[in-house]
């Protein structure tokens, strides 16, 4: 790899320092090779601790603004040709920038990447509880976004805590440009494509590690920002969001409901309403396998009341971002 010391710009946006920031920087810092600056965007001026006065770090204070917009002043600013951008609760492996430049120089075509962003075994239970729910196609939709799943291939959507992108690609498409917030990277991803003619392409070997919400309401919170947000993009921005896939949780949600209600209207409509049931606990089934190819039986288990809570709350929200007009962007988790 070369050792040019700007070829990367990683870039982390961030309210205020955290032990996780703390964590964050001290893996940046174990990264192979020294190609690399790093750009700190802060609500407010801040001080960067002495322990990483080695490290070839800018702070820009951004004032209380959203990620989105954080990461494209970081942009402006930044010297390095690919943009690397992480969240400041999520941390490297220390061969991400070598993966990262090998794979760009092998394919000249591509104008950007993304890997998995893995749950750290350290993690509290229910830590790992809430990223096990995303471990199962059946049960969060997309695992390869929190494992590894080879082979690596083409994506149009892709989140922004372990995306690199080529800066130059990166302006033509105009940047994250977005007052949404979450899903300003779903939307940065399909100008991206619209507007380069370039693709981005999943990398299973492109890894980094990724805190959990800690605790039920903190996990139903960001679920539930997510189908918001998911279920106006999919009215908005149909392109990469109306997808059958988004609009399940809602259909389990009426089936649910309504299911119930017309159930008693005879033998053969009650009948139909538990063989739904039954199918759905079949899936839990699947998904609770699934989990256990990466998690211990006691976090898959604690995983199974998630998944049920987690479908209902996402289709509720979905309907409710579908129905909206529009939304206001999020400043906070």
């Amino acid at each position: 790899m070369s050792d040019d010391p700007t070829a990367f710009s990683i870039i982390i946006p961030f309210k205020t320092w955290s032990p996780d920031l703390d964590e964050c920087l001290s893996h940046i810092g174990n990264l192979s090779g020294n190609n690399y600056e790093i750009i700190l965007l802060p609500d407010d001026k801040l001080a960067l601790p002495e322990k990483f006065s080695h490290l070839p770090v800018a702070i820009l204070p951004t004032g209380e603004v959203n990620p989105a917009i954080k990461r494209d002043m970081a942009a402006k600013k930044s010297r390095g040709e690919f943009l690397a951008f992480i969240d400041d609760d999520a941390y490297p492996e220390p061969d991400w920038l070598e993966i990262a430049h090998q794979y760009f120089s092998q394919h000249p075509d591509v104008g950007a990447i993304g890997g998995p962003a893995i749950t750290p075994q350290h993690d509290p239970f229910w830590a790992r509880v809430s990223g096990a729910v995303f471990l199962s196609p059946v049960s969060g939709g997309n695992p390869e976004r929190y494992v590894p799943c080879p082979p690596g291939r083409k994506v149009d959507d892709w989140p922004s805590v372990n995306l690199i992108v080529r800066k130059k690609e990166f302006l033509v498409a105009g940047g994250f440009d977005s007052n949404y917030w979450p899903g300003e990277d779903t939307l940065f991803c399909m100008k991206f494509i619209e507007q380069t003619g370039s693709k981005i392409v999943y990398v299973p070997e492109l890894v980094v590690w990724h805190h959990r919400r800690p605790g039920l309401p903190k996990h139903l919170r960001q679920i539930g920002n997510y189908g918001l947000h998911r279920g106006f993009f999919a009215k908005k921005f149909p392109k990469t969001s109306r997808k059958f896939k988004y609009f399940i949780p809602s259909l389990w949600v009426c089936f649910v409901i309504f299911g119930l209600m017309i159930s008693f209207a005879s033998k053969l409509a009650g009948l139909l309403y538990l063989a739904g049931w039954a199918i759905y606990l079949i899936a839990l089934v699947i998904s609770w396998k699934d989990i256990r190819r990466h998690e211990p039986v006691s976090v898959a288990l604690g995983a199974v009341p998630y998944i049920i809570l987690t479908h209902i709350w996402y289709g509720l929200r979905f309907a409710m971002g579908l129905t909206s007009r529009e939304l206001r962007s999020s400043l906070g988790r």
